[in-house]
């Protein structure tokens, strides 16, 4: 993960996706919007993907949240 990779995700073998903030759970995805975010991140670059599970996670497009408890 580089300094820019502050998401990342993983999907189960029943489909179910998995998204990750600096490594700590804030998403899980299952049937039709899993299936609508596997399909839109499949192919993309990194940077794009960030800025795909940022949009589905809500709450990170203010760029007023913290890292990990730090007051960055």
């Amino acid at each position: 993960m580089s300094k820019t990779d502050v998401f990342s995700f993983r999907i189960t073998k029943d489909g179910k996706v998995f998204i990750s903030w600096y490594g700590k759970h804030v998403k899980t995805l299952q049937g039709k919007p899993a299936k609508k975010f596997i399909m839109k991140i499949d192919g993309v670059e990194n940077s794009e993907a960030q800025l795909v599970m940022a949009k589905i996670t809500g709450n990170f497009k203010r760029g007023n949240e913290k890292r990990n408890g730090s007051d960055d």
